[in-house]
């Protein structure tokens, strides 16, 4: 199957086109109208930032964003990154993040923290040392936490998206 042809048939099975038999025989693609396209988007509370820099504080704030409905669970929560400490990630300042929520996470995955009251975006290291977190960007230092810290894992990241229009 030709490039352009599985792009045209994924968009039909998406409900995005449609072909129609002029009544000369010939074939044509039409747009399906949007309110009978199938959605592929969900949305999700936006919870408020995190920092991919130094800590800040999570905020509540009751804003919807939009999402692939594959991302669409119980457990899961957006927030946007302010920051930069994980542009080497490709998490830039002003990107979204999905995470799942849960309080454990294995040495290496990418975790919302909360140390003594402020969430941060960082990869979780539990080594012989203890816990730290690890930017990904050579201008931040990485965060070892004191076990006097008051430290929770909130989530681990399943997604990052950038919106170019705002």
């Amino acid at each position: 199957m030709g490039t352009v042809n599985w792009y045209v048939k994924t968009l039909e099975e998406q409900g995005y086109l449609s072909r129609i038999k002029g009544p000369n025989g010939k074939r044509a693609l039409t747009l399906t109208p949007r309110e009978h396209a199938t959605t592929t988007t969900a949305r999700l509370p936006l919870l408020g930032l995190i920092a991919a820099g130094e800590p800040i504080e999570a905020l509540e704030n009751p804003e919807m964003v939009d999402i692939p409905s594959s991302l669409l669970h119980p457990d899961n929560y957006v927030l946007q990154v302010k920051g930069n400490s994980m542009i080497d990630e490709q998490i830039h300042d002003k990107d979204y993040i999905v995470a799942r929520k849960t309080n454990t996470a294995r040495s290496g995955q990418i975790v919302v923290a909360l140390i003594n009251g402020e969430a941060t975006l960082k990869y979780y290291i539990h080594g012989p040392e203890g816990v730290e977190l690890h930017p990904r960007n050579p201008d931040f230092p990485i965060i070892k936490v004191d076990p006097k810290d008051d430290f929770h894992i909130n989530g681990v990241l399943l997604y990052s998206f950038r919106n170019y229009l705002n």
